[in-house]
């Protein structure tokens, strides 16, 4: 379980390792330009606090850091780390996008493509992990990496002077919404959205505890947990996170109308968050003060249609 104090300490520890993603107001609605963070996502939040919390408590070992991920949450730790000096390898299944992977590589880090998907990716690493000491950095389930990612949260308060009082947020394991939900708690309402293809919030909610889910669709690249992170279902029942599913139609037109719109270039699971606005999955009530969460932008930006005029 995660509050707002561990996210007030996160965001004192990352301190300026992080970019203050900037905020734009369109047609009524805030959007938070998450994918202009450092490595494409908002994950290098939640990677610096882990290594930096490992490293005050003497738990940093020689042997660096290990992560599996599908793509974002490896490139950022390979950031981070490179950024404190510290060796870093991950494990990426073999669905991850070449530009991730290629990205990891330039990043300095050892990569390692096993299984079709992140758990299987995680079994590795986390027995990697064990056999060298390595300090395990969980894509989305550790108390460090929520309380860090929750910085966007409270960024994003102060940005809009707290006039936001409800934030969409596109979810995959969950420690994106954990964090920003802790973070904002009181404040203002968190609402989850994931493509009907990678429902983990939606069937933990529905069975009352995270249970495996069937990963597939547009959004599976970076939305591709099989079940929801223990703390993020603390914290969404705690905080009462409501959760919007959208099918994958939508969610590769809300890409695209982030393009045609704003020039805005986003990952299909980040556009999710925007198409529940645009499908009318979720309808905000009189006088709600919508913000959107843009988390990522790592993708091949060359299926994005220019109209021509």
């Amino acid at each position: 379980m995660i509050t707002r104090s561990e996210v007030e300490a996160a965001a004192a520890r990352i301190g300026d390792r992080i970019r203050h993603t900037p905020v734009m107001r369109r047609d009524g609605v805030w959007l938070k330009l998450e994918q202009t963070q450092h490595t494409g996502s908002f994950k290098a939040r939640g990677a610096f606090n882990r290594i930096l919390t490992a490293a005050e408590e003497g738990r940093l070992p020689g042997s660096g850091v290990i992560a599996a991920s599908g793509g974002n949450a490896g490139l950022a730790v390979a950031y981070a780390a490179r950024a404190l000096d510290v060796p870093a390898e991950v494990y990426v299944p073999m669905s991850a996008p070449m530009v991730k992977v290629d990205r990891l590589r330039d990043l300095g880090a050892d990569v390692v493509q096993i299984g079709d998907r992140y758990a299987e990716a995680y079994e590795a690493a986390s027995k990697r992990a064990a056999d060298t000491g390595a300090l395990l950095c969980h894509a989305y389930d550790q108390p460090e990496v929520c309380a860090g990612q929750g910085t966007l949260g409270l960024e994003l308060l102060e940005q809009t002077d707290r006039e936001v009082n409800t934030i969409l947020i596109a979810v995959g394991g969950g420690g994106l919404m954990a964090g920003v939900a802790a973070a904002v708690e009181g404040q203002a309402k968190v609402v989850g959205v994931e493509p009907d293809t990678v429902p983990t919030l939606n069937r933990a909610l529905e069975a009352g505890f995270p249970v495996d889910v069937e990963v597939s669709g547009v959004a599976a690249d970076s939305l591709g947990a099989s079940r929801l992170g223990e703390i993020a279902f603390d914290v969404a029942l705690r905080t009462g996170v409501r959760s919007v599913l959208v099918p994958d139609t939508a969610v590769v037109a809300a890409r695209q109308r982030l393009w045609d719109d704003h020039r805005l270039v986003v990952e299909h699971g980040t556009a999710a968050a925007y198409a529940a606005l645009l499908t009318g999955a979720y309808e905000p009530a009189e006088g709600e003060r919508v913000a959107i969460v843009l988390c990522g932008a790592n993708t091949d930006p060359s299926d994005l249609v220019t109209p021509t005029r």
